[in-house]
């Protein structure tokens, strides 16, 4: 069978290209440095993005925390990201959707206690959104589904000791 004879839902599965996600602020499986975490300037990383597939006409990113104690936790939404290969440090461009904070801003890795798994996710779109800024993930997610052309994904470690701890990260 062919990809096109496929039904929807398996034909974007199979056509879902992959990104190189790198960044030269922490590399693949590493620590990320205190700089962007909230124990440090809660800057976003720097991140580079290699095999952006002709058509792509705007950019996604979902970072999220995939350890925190009940659900996944969102760091950072943003879309409608202008296409290019590199998003810059403490990046500013784009329209930014409410994180699990309750802000319409990145908030870098705040673990409560352990070593945290940290996934920033790009998504290569066949279009802009239009999505309002302060959307959600569930409203974001719905607005890329068969419109995701690539993706790709870069993860990162981060942990606190005891008294890096601060009640007020969790209030």
């Amino acid at each position: 069978m062919l990809v096109s004879q496929l039904p929807t839902e398996k034909k974007q599965i199979y056509e879902t290209l992959l990104l190189r996600i790198t960044s030269g602020s922490f590399e693949m499986n590493s620590s990320i440095p205190r700089r962007y975490t909230c124990d440090g300037m809660n800057l976003s990383p720097s991140l580079h993005v290699e095999g952006i597939p002709f058509g792509t006409r705007s950019l996604a990113i979902i970072a999220e925390d995939s350890d925190a104690p009940i659900r996944s936790w969102v760091h950072w939404l943003k879309w409608d990201i202008p296409v290019r290969n590199d998003i810059s440090e403490d990046f500013s461009g784009g329209i930014d959707g409410l994180n699990d904070f309750g802000k319409t801003e990145y908030c870098g890795p705040c673990p409560p206690r352990g070593i945290h798994r940290y996934t920033f996710r790009v998504y290569a779109l066949d279009g802009r959104l239009g999505l309002k800024s302060g959307s959600d993930r569930t409203t974001l997610e719905k607005a890329m589904r068969g419109h995701v052309i690539a993706k790709g994904e870069l993860m990162g470690l981060y942990g606190r000791t005891f008294e890096q701890i601060d009640p007020n990260d969790y209030l």
